[in-house]
């Protein structure tokens, strides 16, 4: 039996993908190349990439907060549809805001308003496809305004009633400022809960979400999210582990189409507790949960010392790294793939991804921001979609 490892280089100048090569199981990778995705993984494919079929409903990608660099990237992105292979997407947002963006960053990037996704996927090779909103969007880069909320979440609300139609294949999501969304009276906790609320029928509960930072070298999902790390020993329960861990396994095999999913367990505590020297919460919590998961036939493994769990020898043994809260998750597949990371959201009745990171007020405007991040995430989900059609 052979593994495929393969690196997905994203630079200035454009993309550069490496065939990956067969290496032998007991091979320990000295790149960051996801272990066993090459030969299951809808992430990589074996030789030159494609598209998808241009009869493929295109992605529906939102506005995010347009103060933010939510349209550089989004121009970015379209700019290299080309070099990066990427199948047709349509940016629910505002033509002008779209417009003045590209021409205050002196891009020459054509922007066209179209009047429904099978237009915009027709337009795509030509021009940037634009469905306009109905609320009115405001544009000064690295301000961001309370008053752009209607707009940034009517392109949430029609990207997820567009895909959950069929007429898109997936919702792709721009960065949003939960604090300029608070001010405008939004009251859910992030943009994940959001988008989990809008997939819930009526008077029914949310479904769970659980969020995954995805990436070609790591695959991490944090149990906890956004909370105070003071209160996550309080959060953390056997039941909020098992279930996370239910979903992550059933959406690899489902949507990853990854067969025998391996799931490496972190501790809470330093040296995972060393038997209870520096915290129970091993023996207590995450060790039960780890028996209830493999009694239910699902391989979970740990839980395992979180400082030892991601370099290129450890990783060669998992599928997904389930960690107790946000930055033991993030930091380590951050220093691993900093520039194309993919936030994938799990458990809901349709398929979101997003860049891993923020709104970077900071450098809106300016003319420096990557679309590496966006790039990845729009490969993966017309890949993931692809899988779903497939599998269909």
């Amino acid at each position: 039996m052979h593994d495929l490892h393969g690196d997905l280089h994203i630079g200035a100048k454009g993309w550069l993908l490496r065939v990956a090569q067969a290496e032998p199981d007991d091979h320990v990778p000295t790149r960051t190349a996801h272990p066993r995705r090459g030969r299951r993984h809808p992430g990589r494919r074996n030789g030159s990439e494609r598209s998808l079929p241009v009869n493929a409903a295109p992605i529906a990608l939102t506005l995010g907060d347009p103060c933010g660099i939510g349209p550089e990237i989004t121009l970015r992105a379209w700019a290299a549809r080309n070099a990066a292979g990427l199948s047709p997407f349509v940016a629910l947002g505002d033509v002008a805001a779209y417009t003045q963006s590209a021409q205050a960053l002196g891009l020459d990037i054509p922007v066209a308003a179209v009047a429904d996704m099978g237009e915009g996927a027709t337009r795509f090779a030509q021009a940037l496809p634009v469905l306009p909103l109905r609320n009115a969007v405001s544009n000064r880069p690295g301000h961001p305004d309370p008053a752009n909320a209607p707009a940034i979440l009517e392109s949430i609300e029609r990207a997820v009633t567009l895909t959950r139609a069929g007429e898109a294949s997936c919702v792709a999501t721009c960065p949003i400022a939960k604090s300029a969304l608070y001010e405008a009276g939004f009251r859910h906790p992030g943009h994940t809960e959001f988008l989990a609320s809008l997939a819930a029928a009526p008077g029914e509960a949310p479904p769970r979400s659980v969020m995954m930072i995805w990436s070609e070298g790591l695959a991490v999902v944090p149990v906890t999210i956004h909370i105070a790390l003071a209160d996550v020993p309080g959060a953390l329960t056997r039941e909020l582990i098992v279930e996370t861990a239910r979903i992550v396994d059933r959406d690899l095999r489902e949507r990853f189409g990854v067969s025998s999913p391996r799931i490496a367990v972190a501790g809470l505590n330093p040296h995972a507790g060393e038997a209870g020297a520096m915290g129970r919460e091993e023996i207590a919590i995450v060790a039960p949960a780890i028996a209830e998961l493999r009694a239910a036939g699902i391989d979970t493994r740990g839980p395992f010392p979180a400082d030892t769990m991601f370099h290129a020898r450890a990783r060669a043994g998992y599928d997904a790294a389930l960690c107790m809260y946000h930055d033991q998750a993030l930091i380590p597949i951050k220093t691993i793939a900093f520039d194309d990371g993919v936030n994938v959201t799990l458990g809901l009745p349709f398929l979101r991804v997003s860049p891993d990171h923020g709104t970077a007020f900071d450098i809106a405007g300016k003319g420096i921001a990557r679309a590496d991040s966006l790039i990845a995430a729009l490969r993966l989900g017309s890949r993931l979609a692809a899988q779903a059609r497939s599998a269909a």
